[in-house]
């Protein structure tokens, strides 16, 4: 009976490592080319007063070619000696059709 469990157990392990094997081969398709946009800040966190590089949190609105106008935020590490401003814009890109998604362009 335990040969039987033993067997079973390992032929369980065999299909699961096949499947996550065949699983991280294909990924997530998306398309070759991100949308590019800016985003005009209307909110900044506070400059902190520690140097280096910091957390702040942006909003702003983010315009693009498939997107006229939306609403988002992100938070990202942020260098205090150029930490963002309000009304500055800065460029961004995004999925098509997926601006919630989006990334500071670098």
């Amino acid at each position: 009976m335990v040969e039987i469990a033993m067997l079973v157990i390992m032929a369980t392990l065999l299909v699961a490592m096949i499947v996550l094997y065949r699983r991280g081969r294909g990924g997530p398709k998306y398309p070759a080319t991100p949308e590019r946009g800016s985003l005009h800040v209307t909110g900044v966190s506070p400059r902190p007063d520690a140097e280096g590089e910091q957390f702040v949190t942006i909003t702003g609105n983010l315009a693009g070619p498939s997107v006229p106008d939306r609403v988002v935020y992100g938070r990202f590490v942020w260098d205090v000696n150029s930490w963002p401003h309000i009304g500055e814009e800065i460029p961004v890109v995004y999925p098509a059709g997926k601006p919630d998604r989006w990334q500071i362009a670098r």
